[in-house]
C-alpha cells in the first residue's frame, strides 16, 4: 500500500522547487540569503511553503540561481488574496473530497451570502472604502464555488446554536443567510447539524474547526482564532480533532431537526422574536 501523505499546496511546490534549484547551484540557505539580501530563516520559510517571497525577492532569487525569471513568473500565479494563515487552507479546500466544519459563532465562509459577508467585514474594519469592501466580499464568497458541483466535496456543517441566533447584517440578511443554509441542506448538498444551547458544554466549544480529507493524501485539521490560524497535519493532532468533532456531533440535533430549527430561526429574525 502506498504511503498516504499530506497534499502539497502550490506554495509548497514552489518552495520545493526553490530548494532543488538552490542545492543544484551549490548554495546553502545562508549563501542564497546573502545574495537575495534576506535572512537564512526567511529562505527556509520560502522553501517550506510557509511564506512567499515578495516580487523583488523573487527577482533576486532568479538572478542568484540564474533561473531566467522562473520564480518571479511563478510567483504571479501564487499571490493569494487571502491572509497568510489562510492561504494554504483555501488551496486545500479545492482539493478536499470531504470537509467537516464546525462553526462556533459565525457562518462558515463557504456558506456565507454576500450580505452576511459584507456585514462581517464592516464590523471589524472601521475604516474602509466601498471598493475595498466589495473586493473583500468577492474574495470571501468566491469560495462558494466548491459547492457548485453536484457531489464533491462532501460537506458536513456543524453549527453551534449561537451561529443562527446572532443577527448579522440585519433581520432580512440574516433570514436569507439561514434559508440558504437550510436550502442547501434540504437539497442534499450540505449535511447540516446544530448543537443546541440545551447541550451545555460540548467538545468543540473552544474553537472553530475544519477537517479535510483527500482521495490520496493524509487528512488535515484547521483551527482559527482572531487574526491567526493553525493548519495541522500531525496524525495525533488530527486524530484528536476528529475525535472532538465526533463527540460534538453526537450531541447535535439530527439533519432534519437542524433544518427545521434553522428555518424557524430565520422566521424569528424577520418577525423580531429574538
Amino acid at each position: 500500500m502506498s504511503e498516504c501523505r499530506k497534499p502539497r499546496t502550490q506554495r509548497e511546490k514552489y518552495g520545493e522547487e526553490l530548494r532543488l534549484r538552490r542545492v543544484a547551484a551549490g548554495l546553502t540557505q545562508e549563501g542564497l540569503g546573502e545574495l537575495v539580501v534576506c535572512s537564512p530563516t526567511l529562505i527556509s520559510h520560502f522553501e517550506a511553503g510557509r511564506r512567499l517571497p515578495k516580487p523583488d525577492d523573487a527577482q533576486r532569487i532568479d538572478r542568484a540561481l540564474k533561473t531566467d525569471g522562473f520564480f518571479a513568473r511563478w510567483l504571479e500565479d501564487l499571490e493569494s488574496k487571502y491572509t497568510d494563515h489562510f492561504a494554504a487552507v483555501a488551496e486545500l479546500e479545492q482539493q478536499a473530497s470531504f470537509i467537516h466544519q464546525f462553526a462556533l459563532s459565525l457562518v462558515p465562509g463557504v456558506l456565507q451570502t454576500d450580505d452576511y459577508a459584507r456585514a462581517l467585514f464592516c464590523s471589524y474594519r472601521p475604516n474602509y472604502t466601498p471598493e475595498e469592501l466589495d473586493e473583500f466580499v468577492v474574495i470571501r464568497t468566491k469560495r462558494r464555488r466548491i459547492l457548485d458541483g453536484p457531489s464533491q466535496p462532501v460537506v458536513w456543517t456543524l453549527l453551534d446554536e449561537a451561529v443562527i441566533r446572532r443577527c448579522v447584517g440585519g433581520a432580512q440578511a440574516m433570514a436569507e443567510q439561514l434559508h440558504r443554509i437550510a436550502d442547501m441542506a434540504e437539497a442534499g448538498r450540505v449535511r447540516l447539524h446544530v448543537l443546541p444551547y440545551g447541550v451545555g458544554a460540548h467538545a468543540l466549544m473552544q474553537s472553530l474547526l475544519t477537517l479535510m480529507t483527500f482521495e490520496d493524501s493524509a487528512p488535515v485539521a484547521y483551527v482559527e482564532g482572531f487574526l491567526t490560524g493553525n493548519l495541522m497535519d500531525d496524525p495525533a493532532l488530527v486524530s484528536a480533532c476528529q475525535t472532538a468533532y465526533a463527540l460534538a456531533l453526537s450531541d447535535a440535533l439530527s439533519h432534519q431537526e437542524s433544518q427545521a430549527l434553522v428555518r424557524a430561526a430565520a422566521e424569528e429574525h424577520v418577525h423580531g422574536q429574538h
